[in-house]
């Protein structure tokens, strides 16, 4: 029997992997399965990023080896969007690296820039890649958890300073998966002081930007001093409804930049130019389609919340992404109300615990499926007896 790795075996489950495992039976055993579980959407890549993809696969240049940090127009639209969005100013000749998705380039992070046992600091509840990147890099993660009383921000006077002094790398991601929280410019600047403190690198991973309701979150990186001490991580994916494409970069200081892109000239050889064409027309096109993915969402939102609240939940009304966290009903663990939910509603959501020790006591829903599928879902979750 061939056996796999320590570290592979170090792993934890994927949690998205089981969760459509467990979706995926509940469909063949004929059950009308709303799938409320993975954050990916169901709204349609916008028509003039398809029609540049389409005119980009004819180009016959496209068809071979991308090497190297992206084509120059991709990260000119990376720099430009970035002036505009946020009034940060980027240089795409050493500032900005297209991914293949920003799982991409957040996974391989730690890998580019851990020794054996450097200490990575992970808030959670957090994306679970995180965690995973740094066991396969050969690190160690210190968990710090992400607390109602603190608005959802990581407390560092709890970290000891013994840990603070091992830390190579700190994750960041704001507004927030699974909670939904949005950061502050003086967060933002504290958080930067300790990075100059202790000399670790911060690593943003700002995908849900663009996915807010009223007020415009920030980009960590322009915040006075940022380029000194991280990147920040972006994607095509949520904004552009382009989760397949996998189009994405990393962008803010030079050297880590240019770390990551050495790592990543030995795993891959770049992004197909024809999906690199496809970013560059949705950075550098009209954003309207952008704005009427907000308004779909937040009507969503503005049904699912207080539909959810009447039927007795206790559940934070999200400023920004497409996912909504709530309480387990009393008495239920995470993973019980998950299994309830699927078993007796056919609904499916993801079990707060899965994102980490803090999510305990949560379930994340996904907005992720229209409005009449979403009234079917909260007709069944208030027949359920609690």
């Amino acid at each position: 029997m061939i056996k796999s790795s320590e570290r592979l075996n170090k792993l934890p489950p994927y949690l998205f992997a089981d969760i459509d495992a467990k979706k995926k039976a509940a469909i063949e055993k004929g059950a009308d399965v709303i799938s409320l579980g993975v954050g990916d959407p169901d709204l349609p890549t916008p028509q003039h990023i398809i029609q540049a993809g389409q005119k980009a696969l004819e180009k016959a240049v496209n068809h071979q080896y991308p090497f190297g940090a992206g084509t120059l127009a991709f990260r000119q639209s990376v720099a430009q969007w970035y002036r505009s969005r946020f009034q940060v100013e980027l240089n795409p000749a050493t500032e900005i690296h297209s991914l293949i998705g920003s799982k991409d380039g957040l996974t391989h992070l730690p890998l580019a820039l851990l020794n054996a046992n450097d200490t990575v600091l992970i808030p959670e509840p957090a994306y679970p890649a995180y965690n995973a990147a740094v066991i396969l890099a050969g690190g160690v993660s210190h968990f710090i958890p992400l607390l109602e009383k603190n608005h959802y921000l990581p407390d560092f006077s709890s970290v000891s300073k013994d840990v603070l002094k091992k830390a190579r790398l700190l994750f960041l991601n704001y507004p927030s998966n699974p909670i939904s929280a949005m950061a502050t410019e003086s967060f933002y600047a504290s958080v930067i002081d300790l990075a100059k403190e202790y000399d670790f690198v911060v690593a943003h991973d700002a995908a849900y930007s663009e996915m807010y309701y009223d007020e415009p979150p920030l980009s960590f990186l322009s915040v006075p001093g940022a380029k000194e001490v991280g990147v920040e991580f972006h994607s095509c994916s949520k904004t552009y409804n382009m989760t397949g494409w996998r189009m994405a970069w990393v962008c803010g200081n030079a050297d880590v930049v240019s770390i990551l892109g050495r790592l990543k000239d030995n795993y891959d050889s770049g992004v197909f130019q024809a999906v690199q064409e496809a970013g560059t027309a949705a950075l550098s096109g009209s954003q309207d389609c952008v704005s009427n993915m907000r308004k779909i969402y937040k009507e969503r939102r503005d049904m699912f919340v207080p539909a959810l609240k009447k039927a007795g939940w206790d559940v934070m009304t999200p400023p920004a992404t497409f996912y909504v966290w709530a309480h387990t009903p009393a008495g239920l663990t995470s993973s019980q109300t998950a299994a309830r939910l699927l078993e007796e509603a056919h609904i499916v959501c993801t079990p707060g615990n899965g994102f980490g020790p803090s999510g305990e006591g949560y379930v994340r829903f996904a907005l992720s499926v229209p409005k009449d599928r979403l009234a079917q879902a909260l007709s069944r979750i208030e027949k359920l007896k609690w």
